[in-house]
């Protein structure tokens, strides 16, 4: 009986190739979005944090009026400026960098789940040029840290549960945290580093010891940061404290209006309102001394669920309207020029559809049940919260790529 297939070698010259049409790619669109601006929204906060950091030695309370941001992109943004956050050129140089690597960890990443080179170059070349994975890279953002972080964690944590090495597996572990601690929705994908434990191919004992490295190296990695919050809000807080902000924006009658909007200037209007709403009843609740991190969650969880018990039904539609925003192949025209969202809708549902072909096609089993759960749950971990088409990005686009390419290869053999 033959054992599987050893793990091809890129190559240093496919490598090369990936990695530079990537930065190509990504160099183009900040040039294109301007090297000193940003346009993001939340381009500001991560400024303001990294500058708060290094001028007190502290990360600031709050980096709004009603929450403060995860620590992780401010810290890096510190770090990539040489301590000078207002430096932007510098900020977006990083952010390409970051685009380029993770285009070539996903191309490894394939490699390994694969076995087979052409199939990791064309994922590689296929990530450098995604209009979607370029775009992450243009502004001031979280996501390109955050999605290198997470296709590490992946491909770690697969490649120990291959050997098997609690080495790697605690590495993976580290990865996830530091993603969590950038963007705080990945803290639902903890169980997943559990997920050697299902891998029949080890004896229980060697499972037990790859799950429990992952785990370990996780909450190694998160708790000094969960720590420090305890000490400076005496409540336990593992990441940031924007969750029921974030449930409030994303599911009151804020975001019923929402999606009445039909234009770029109602969208600005209406965001300008939210979000002084939003500071308003925030700065109510610190006049009435409910300043704890329990005292707002409890109050924008109940006022949500107050808003939404009275239309049931719109409840159920509204989460059905951010599920189809959260995985329609087209971003918003509310943002982008029409062109470019017939251009960007084009090329995903050919990725979407080339996807679903590989994920339907052989493979490892093991690999194609937990990228499916990953789909499944960081979509309804967006949907519970908020939905913005580009959170969906890092989370679904690697996955839809990685198995896009086998999908094309089977059409082509047929």
């Amino acid at each position: 009986m033959t054992g599987p297939a050893p793990v091809p070698r890129i190559g240093s010259f496919a490598a090369a190739a990936i990695f530079l049409l990537a930065l190509a790619a990504r160099l183009a669109a900040v040039t294109w979005a301007g090297w000193s601006t940003v346009a993001f929204g939340d381009g500001p906060a991560y400024v303001f944090a990294a500058r708060e950091l290094v001028r007190t030695g502290h990360y600031p309370i709050a980096t709004e009026a009603f929450y403060f941001r995860a620590p992780g992109y401010p810290v890096f943004l510190a770090a990539v400026t040489l301590g000078r956050p207002d430096r932007i050129a510098a900020a977006k140089a990083a952010n390409v960098l970051l685009g380029a690597l993770a285009a070539l960890v996903l191309a490894a990443l394939s490699a390994r789940v694969f076995r087979r080179r052409g199939l990791a170059i064309a994922t590689g070349l296929a990530a450098a040029v995604h209009p979607g994975l370029v775009s992450l890279s243009r502004d001031v953002a979280s996501e390109p840290l955050f999605l290198l972080l997470l296709l590490a964690a992946g491909f770690l944590l697969l490649a120990a549960a291959d050997r098997p090495s609690s080495n790697l597996a605690l590495a993976a572990g580290i990865a996830t945290a530091l993603a969590a601690l950038t963007r705080p929705s990945a803290l639902v994908l903890i169980p997943f580093l559990a997920a050697p434990l299902l891998d029949r191919r080890h004896p229980m004992r060697a499972r037990v010891h790859i799950a429990a490295s992952a785990l370990l190296g996780f909450a190694l990695a998160l708790a000094p940061w969960t720590l420090r919050n305890a000490a400076v809000f005496h409540e336990f807080v593992p990441v940031n404290d924007a969750a029921a902000s974030a449930f409030y924006q994303g599911n009151s009658d804020w975001m019923v209006r929402f999606y009445r909007l039909g234009s770029r200037a109602e969208y600005l209007a209406w965001s300008r309102a939210m979000f002084s709403d939003l500071e308003s009843q925030t700065a109510r609740l610190a006049r009435e001394g409910r300043t704890s991190v329990s005292d707002r969650s409890r109050y924008f969880v109940a006022k949500t669920l107050a808003e939404r018990a009275q239309d049931p039904e719109g409840w159920a539609r509204l989460l059905l309207r951010k599920a189809w925003d959260f995985v329609r192949p087209y971003p918003s025209p509310l943002f982008w020029p029409r062109p470019l969202v017939a251009a960007v809708g084009a090329v995903e549902s050919i990725v979407m559809v080339l996807a679903a072909v590989g994920l339907a096609g052989e493979g490892r089993r093991g690999v194609r049940a937990f990228s499916l759960a990953f789909l499944a749950v960081t979509l309804a971990a967006h949907v519970v919260f908020i939905v913005v088409w580009r959170y969906r990005i890092p989370y679904w686009d690697p996955v839809l790529l990685l198995y896009a390419a086998p999908g094309g290869a089977r059409l082509i053999g047929r």
